[in-house]
């Protein structure tokens, strides 16, 4: 269901308990090294020139291990040394072990030089831990960062290659076993087993019972937002969903909406009487009534809620007891936070631990690697969507996915996170990825959904 994501620190520590430590840190890197080598031979067996650029630390050191290996197998193997400089050659395959999992913050000048002399070499790059200039703790990259087409990290994975934007710069990742025995990691990766948590219908279920879902929004000019809610919260597996619309949008919602029960904006409070949980945003719009009303049903409503789209927009901490999880884009981040996008996405993981802390709830942040924090809480990092996700309307679906099973019962933070998996596997299984639009996605629900338990 989840898989470590180990920081430096906590790296530190399992390398700590591991016997006669400090003095058995050779057989660690030798066996490092040995995981590196054979990795390259394996992913590019016919390169014959290899080109490996050590730093001074460990990291420095299982590069040079790892080009002992590959010399005595046969390759033409460069050892670039950061401190002495030196040309890159015309490598077949580069080894970047400059800098490893303690790096942070900004490179030096002259290893900002060969950072980019890497990146420029046009040969495939394999990093040693972590691509250089990504802090491995965190994600964030502060000036440059290798660009590596394969990372081979060691005893775990590393949650600055899970987390934007070191993610894109660690290419594929492979984890080499270096006979470290596990620690508690904060944060943790999502694996597509936590689908296994979502309440099925049971025998005795009634529509209601088997997940209630209320939607609010669609107002005129935006009415494919939360049909396109309503119709995920379904798929997801809701028994019962009702839409409040203002009431000149009804009547396209009655031409889209078959299932769904459709109600004016004034018959909220009612409807809700029958709800398991709210979600509340898609297609509302951006007007003060419509910012007054997104505060008044989280105020009044004693009801599980998600909160996407325009309720997002002005939206300021509310208290209340029930479950609440914030669905926000980089961008609709940033206005909570008053901060600017490119801020968010260069620190995503600090954006999300923030705006949780100050809504005081679950903050679900999308992305190729969504994100979903929670107040004194690690954050889990959910990597199954794929780029065919950035279309309109995808996190609408998003939006009714994460109702269905808060309507279900399941614990906010695994809702998040269950619906997070299940969005990117669904839109994932899509056979023509170019052109996907938000209702494929739906359509592909149910097949994921149906997992064996």
């Amino acid at each position: 269901m989840f898989e470590p994501l180990y920081t430096a620190e906590e790296m530190r520590a399992a390398e700590g308990r591991y016997p006669g430590y400090p003095d058995t840190v050779p057989e660690l890197m030798a066996r490092a090294g040995a995981a590196v080598a054979e990795r390259l031979a394996l992913r590019y067996p016919g390169a014959r020139r290899v080109t490996v650029v050590c730093g001074g630390g460990a990291n420095g050191g299982d590069g040079r291990i790892a080009a002992e290996l590959l010399a005595a197998a046969g390759r033409e193997v460069t050892v670039v040394d950061a401190a002495a400089g030196g040309g890159l050659g015309s490598p077949d395959v580069i080894v970047d072990a400059l800098f490893g999992t303690g790096f942070s913050g900004e490179p030096r000048p002259e290893a900002v030089t060969l950072i980019e002399a890497i990146n420029a070499a046009g040969a495939p790059v394999v990093s040693v831990d972590v691509p250089s200039g990504v802090d491995a703790s965190t994600g964030e990259v502060a000036a440059v960062a290798v660009r590596a087409e394969l990372t081979v990290t060691f005893h775990g994975r590393k949650l600055g290659l899970a987390v934007a934007p070191g993610r894109f710069h660690a290419g594929e990742t492979v984890v080499a076993d270096i006979g470290l025995e596990p620690v508690e990691t904060e944060h943790r990766l999502v694996t597509r087993e936590i689908l296994r948590l979502v309440p099925r219908r049971g025998a005795r279920d009634t529509k209601y019972s088997a997940g209630s879902v209320l939607v609010v929004g669609g107002s005129p000019g935006l009415t494919g937002a939360v049909c396109l809610a309503a119709e995920a919260a379904f798929r997801a597996d809701a028994g019962y969903v009702t839409v409040c619309a203002p009431p000149e949008s009804l009547p396209v919602l009655e031409v889209w909406l078959l299932e769904a029960v459709k109600r004016p904006l004034d018959e909220v409070d009612e409807a809700a009487t029958r709800a398991g949980a709210l979600a509340l945003g898609p297609g509302l719009g951006r007007a003060p009534e419509a910012q007054a009303l997104v505060r008044r049903l989280l105020t009044e409503l004693e009801l599980p809620a998600v909160v996407d789209a325009d309720g997002l927009f002005a939206l300021e901490p509310v208290e209340r007891r029930a479950p609440t999880v914030l669905t926000p884009h980089a961008g609709e981040l940033a206005r909570l936070l008053g901060e600017e996008s490119s801020w968010v996405d260069a620190h995503r993981l600090e954006a999300v631990r923030r705006t949780a802390d100050r809504f005081g709830c679950v903050v679900l942040l999308k992305g190729a690697d969504t994100l979903i924090a929670a107040p004194g809480e690690g954050v889990l990092v959910c990597g199954f969507g794929p780029p065919s996700l950035a279309t309109a309307g995808s996190g609408d679906v998003l939006t009714g996915i994460v109702a269905a099973f808060l309507a279900k019962g399941l614990e906010p933070r695994l809702a998040a996170a269950a619906a997070a998996v299940a969005h990117g596997l669904a839109a994932a299984s899509v056979p023509d990825q170019a052109g996907l639009v938000a209702s494929d996605v739906i359509g592909a629900l149910p097949q994921v959904l149906d997992v064996p338990l």
